[in-house]
């Protein structure tokens, strides 16, 4: 069999919700063969398989990946993205890495999340998904598929790159995820847009209800919470975005976006969710990076970076409860 004629070998890092449907959907296509790195949910897959409620394929059981063998052609990153909590992702998939052969995919939420990716593997390309689609895995190996797969793919800026072959390199990708066209996975050149545009969202709901504890429509029916912080937030991460030289977004983004979620569910952001675990939150790459993108250029982000130290705390004494930090003041603390 030719490598034209081979399925795409695929390793899927981060099998939760999105991880789990991104896997099933490559394999749906029959242009790739998925391996998958599963963690907390290993033993109950393993015994049982995947068990989804989808509302793009409908029941699934016992629904296992093929499990292939490296070297891979393609590693999709699905897995929350803390880069202030090791291992980092180019530790994590080092090994997997075909230098020159392995195009990385990205799909994580928030900005320069990129960077030491690019940096730990020159060779390789590096794609951008931003990804609409809405799976929670309610109990290991259990999935809940509520909202259609929804991708913008692109490549992220790479010096090391022709743009050209870039360019390239996003559409096989979505020519071997979407092979038949039932997905709306949709060719996007202009990667930063899409992301500081999910971003209006993200950085809002998402570290609000963590701190608070809320789901969205019980926020919206607090009009303090949306005039006093969800709005304010989202303002200032458009004009981050237009100080970054993102701009054209409609005046009334904000007004959409604080309306878009239902509100006959009880929709918890994922960073809410983490919260209530006592899990890790994605807070650099969706908060802090925005936030400093913004403060360096002269805009001024108070909502935001109030936010940004209300969940620092939080995520403070998630690592002391998990060993990775011990309180004390060293030689010199200012505050001691």
């Amino acid at each position: 069999m030719t490598d034209n004629q081979r399925k795409a070998r695929v390793l899927v890092i981060g099998t939760g919700g999105i991880g789990a449907m991104c896997s099933y959907a490559l394999e749906q296509g029959g242009k790739a063969e998925v391996t998958a790195v599963l963690r907390s949910n290993y033993d109950a897959v393993l015994k049982d398989g995947f068990e989804i409620d989808s509302v793009q394929y409908g029941r699934i059981s016992g629904w296992r990946p093929t499990h292939s063998l490296a070297p891979f052609d393609y590693i999709l990153v699905t897995t929350k993205n803390t880069p202030d909590i090791r291992p980092s992702v180019p530790e994590i998939i080092a090994s997997a890495v075909t230098p020159g052969d392995t195009t990385i995919i990205l799909a994580q939420n928030g900005l320069n999340l990129e960077g030491p990716v690019i940096s730990a593997f020159p060779a390789n390309p590096v794609l951008s998904s931003v990804v609409y689609l809405g799976a929670t895995q309610y109990t290991p190996g259990k999935i809940l598929h509520d909202d259609p797969d929804i991708q913008r793919i692109g490549a992220f800026a790479n010096q090391n790159f022709d743009e050209g072959v870039l360019e390239n390199k996003a559409k096989r990708w979505i020519a071997v995820y979407n092979p038949n066209n039932t997905l709306e996975t949709i060719y996007d050149p202009d990667v930063k847009r899409a992301r500081w545009r999910k971003l209006v969202y993200n950085a809002s709901y998402n570290p609000v209800a963590a701190i608070l504890g809320l789901d969205t429509p019980r926020m919206r029916m607090s009009r303090h919470i949306i005039d006093d912080l969800i709005r304010p937030i989202m303002r200032e991460i458009m004009a981050a975005a237009e100080a970054c030289g993102v701009s054209g977004f409609p005046e009334d983004l904000p007004e959409i976006v604080i309306r878009g979620d239902p509100i006959d569910t009880e929709f918890k952001p994922s960073m809410a969710q983490d919260a209530e675990k006592g899990g890790f939150m994605e807070i650099e790459n969706i908060v802090g990076e925005p936030l400093r993108e913004g403060m360096k250029r002269g805009v001024d982000m108070p909502t935001l970076r109030a936010v940004y130290g209300l969940l620092k705390g939080l995520q403070l004494k998630v690592k002391e409860s998990r060993g990775l930090w011990a309180p004390g003041f060293g030689n010199g603390h200012p505050y001691a």
